[in-house]
């Protein structure tokens, strides 16, 4: 295999570079947004957007779009759930 021709478990480079700028995109979006005063539904946002982030990083330049479904799943679990931990110790500093 030549170095030019694609890894067929990756993407191809349009497609690379769309979820790139998103991703940059998304990280001045989240930036921004948390540079006003906010609340659990501002910080339920950010979260949202920050495990939509890590999804497409693992899918995209990870290669585990083409994994089996377990991997899948376990990623998407443990982002879940980091994210769920962190805003249950968000909501549980606003609540003492």
């Amino acid at each position: 295999m030549s170095s030019t021709e694609l890894n067929p478990t990756h993407g191809s480079p349009g497609r690379t570079l769309a979820v790139w700028f998103g991703l940059c995109v998304a990280t001045v979006t989240t930036w921004r947004l948390g540079e006003q005063a906010g609340g659990a539904v501002l910080t339920a946002l950010l979260l949202g957007i920050a495990l939509v982030k890590g999804r497409l990083v693992a899918y995209e330049f990870m290669a585990l779009r083409h994994a089996p479904l377990l991997w899948r799943a376990l990623l998407s679990g443990w982002l879940c759930v980091v994210c769920l931990l962190i805003g249950l110790a968000y909501w549980k500093g606003l609540n003492p």
